[in-house]
């Protein structure tokens, strides 16, 4: 189809159903018009001539409510229909409910409010031991991963296997997760909306976990978690105190995800120093 041929009009509601959600998968959110609309001549209109209710921009209009229940025949499921705004409320809720690891678990394998949970196949929660000193958090799941339902099975996770036996660790007795449970489409990043949505789960698992090191892996925990721009490349090293609503002091560091030192082979000589300072970090914390 040509893109000046309009589009199909025999479509039924499953197929209708199917576009909707390639779209919202490949992270098309808004709507638009056949006609291009000259924005900076919308900024310029005086008040008085606002566009009326039901045109405003999205982020304009109330938070549409969420009841947790899964999709039922509709063309826009409820992570498609919720905005970010009322999926991260809902997602502070839940998770403040947990008081348990199992609970979180629980709390957050029925959260509706992320739409990685449509196209990922597992839900891929965490791995090792979650009484461990040390807590490991990558951003989300492989492929290997998503298949088997835990974090860092597949070459990255045997190169963070390596990783931590170079410092007299195992994976058995290290804590293992990622920022959001579900594999995002073909492996790409995680947009800031998944983030976002996650993120209350990610702290609450860090409350319940309460290691006394946290290892944030690659780019996304980095930013999410410890508020660092730039990323891991910029502060990979960088160490400081991780302050939970319980009241706890955790120190949390920064470094390069396997993921990425299996492309930049180069900076496993950095990393190499990061895994130092974490061991000697642990040693003092015994």
């Amino acid at each position: 189809m040509s893109l000046t041929q309009a589009p199909p009009t025999d479509l039924d509601h499953a197929q209708l159903a199917a576009i909707l959600r390639w779209y919202v998968d490949m992270g098309v959110d808004i709507a638009i018009e056949e006609e291009p609309q000259n924005r900076f001549t919308e900024v310029a209109k005086p008040a008085a001539v606002a566009a009326p209710q039901e045109a405003a921009p999205r982020q304009a209009r109330a938070p549409q409510t969420f009841s947790g229940a899964t999709n039922s025949g509709r063309s826009v499921d409820a992570a498609a229909a919720l905005s970010v705004e009322a999926a991260v409320q809902v997602a502070r809720e839940s998770a403040a409910r947990a008081t348990t690891l199992d609970e979180l678990r629980a709390e957050f394998t029925a959260f509706e409010g992320c739409i990685l949970k449509r196209s990922a196949t597992n839900f891929v929660f965490a791995d090792g031991d979650p009484k461990s000193r040390i807590m490991f958090i990558g951003d989300a799941p492989g492929d290997e991963d998503d298949r088997q339902g835990l974090p860092f099975m597949g070459p990255a996770g045997r190169l963070l296997e390596r990783m931590l036996k170079s410092i007299n660790l195992d994976r058995s007795k290290v804590y293992l997760t990622n920022l959001v449970p579900w594999r995002p489409p073909t492996g790409r990043r995680l947009l800031p909306q998944e983030s976002a949505v996650c993120l209350p789960f990610a702290w609450r698992h860090i409350e319940l976990a309460n290691p006394a090191i946290l290892v944030c892996l690659g780019d996304d925990p980095t930013l999410s978690l410890m508020g660092l721009k730039g990323g891991a490349i910029r502060n990979r090293g960088v160490w400081l105190d991780l302050h939970t609503q319980d009241g706890a002091s955790i120190r949390t560091v920064a470094t390069l995800a396997p993921s990425y030192l299996l492309r930049a082979t180069a900076s496993k000589r950095a990393v190499w120093r990061d895994l130092l300072e974490i061991r000697k970090a642990l040693t003092e914390t015994t």
